[in-house]
């Protein structure tokens, strides 16, 4: 079955996330699902109540992405490995944070596995901080990737990958975009061939976009108006189904600290636009990332977790 064809299933969305709360507790940096059939209108499963929770490491979960195998019935879902409610202090967990990721693996995004952690940063990384995914069709297996300061902190940020096909064996961790400046939360979409990869510069605190035919190829800058936006953090991008347009929502996280979602007709632009009104999601959701999902799938969620009333 084709890609055309497999997009053609998916009539909702899934979006893997934890929140933000301004006292902190042991639940708020855990793994939410909410859940929509327009990508506009959230709903948040489990009574708000995380479906996922850390067990091992920091006990925390942070920054969480979820991928579905194209080869497989399989979904993996990683993310960091971290919990300020334990850790308090934001410049020690980039010097001796964990250098492992956080994995679950389901069949049917309702039974999952128990959760593992895997090592992926180089021997010296202060952190590794919001992993992400995307299947390499040239390779055949995912191109995991996140950000890693070396040296136990003292070196900046730059975006880290590895490969695997199992989520349980990873290959060695070289780098996979160093700039002058930090660069943090990186998120890939492929369109029409290309992939497109948004990236937060951590040192301006702003969104920067870049345009590629192949992954582990060359990227080529993209002048966006996003890069004029401060204080924001964690992109997740995806398409809105039926339509030539796509939903890139940005964590506000210095002013409004909210998801605010931007749109464009046309990724190779970079221009989006900002619409404060319409989108809904009934928590207070950080960082995460949003998968297409079939009606089957969003109805067997419903089912098992049962939809909140907003």
């Amino acid at each position: 079955m084709s890609n055309v064809e497999l997009r053609k299933e998916y009539e909702a969305y899934l979006f893997v996330h934890f929140i933000h709360e301004k006292e902190g507790s042991d639940n708020s940096e855990q793994v939410y699902f909410s859940v929509s059939q327009d990508g506009i209108r959230w709903e948040t499963l489990n009574e708000k109540k995380p479906i996922l929770k850390s067990k091992l490491g920091d006990l925390g979960v942070r920054d969480p992405f979820i991928i579905r195998s194209p080869k497989e019935n399989k979904f993996y879902l990683i993310g960091t490995d971290l919990s300020m409610h334990y850790r308090k202090d934001w410049d020690e967990v980039q010097k001796s944070g964990s250098q492992h990721i956080v994995v679950w693996e389901s069949d049917d995004l309702v039974n999952w596995s128990a959760q593992r952690l895997i090592k992926v940063g180089p021997k010296s990384a202060g952190c590794v901080w919001a992993p992400e995914a995307i299947y390499d069709k040239e390779a055949d297996d995912f191109l995991v990737f996140w950000a890693s300061r070396e040296n136990f902190g003292a070196e900046k940020h730059r975006i880290y990958f590895s490969k695997t096909k199992d989520f349980v064996n990873f290959t060695e961790p070289k780098v996979y975009i160093d700039r002058e400046n930090h660069v943090i939360d990186t998120t890939i979409i492929e369109e029409d061939g290309k992939y497109f990869r948004f990236s937060k510069d951590e040192t301006v605190k702003s969104i920067t976009v870049e345009v590629s035919d192949t992954l582990l190829g060359e990227f080529t800058p993209l002048d966006t108006n996003l890069k004029d936006i401060i204080g924001v953090e964690g992109p997740a991008c995806f398409k809105l189904k039926g339509e030539d347009k796509w939903c890139l929502l940005l964590d506000h996280y210095q002013s409004e600290k909210k998801y605010i979602p931007y749109y464009t007709t046309d990724l190779k632009t970079a221009q989006f636009t900002k619409i404060k009104e319409g989108l809904d999601i009934p928590v207070n959701s950080k960082h995460g990332g949003v998968m297409p999902i079939t009606l089957n799938e969003y109805n067997a969620l419903v089912k098992a977790y049962g939809e909140s009333s907003n």
